[in-house]
């Protein structure tokens, strides 16, 4: 019986295939009216690629609410926060 990949690495080689050698045209915060349409309080970071890839964090992955991004080995920047505007 053939081995199959666990979903760990099927994970990795589709956001690869997707990501890998873009670049970030455009960083903004998503503006409180996107916000609400997305049934959330916070306007997190939007990492907007060259192909029009918008990446957004989330707090989890069923999207129950926008998130902070942690930043690796930057001494300069270690955490992007999520803001609070009013719409």
């Amino acid at each position: 019986m053939p081995k199959t990949k666990s979903p760990t690495l099927t994970w990795e080689q589709k956001i690869a295939k997707q990501l890998v050698g873009r670049k970030i045209v455009e960083v903004r915060y998503m503006t409180p009216q996107e916000s609400k349409e997305s049934y959330w309080y916070y306007q997190p970071i939007l990492l907007i690629l060259d192909d029009g890839t918008a990446l957004c964090p989330m707090s989890d992955d069923e999207g129950n609410e926008s998130g902070a991004m942690a930043v690796l080995n930057n001494k300069n920047l270690s955490t992007i926060p999520v803001m609070r505007e009013g719409s």
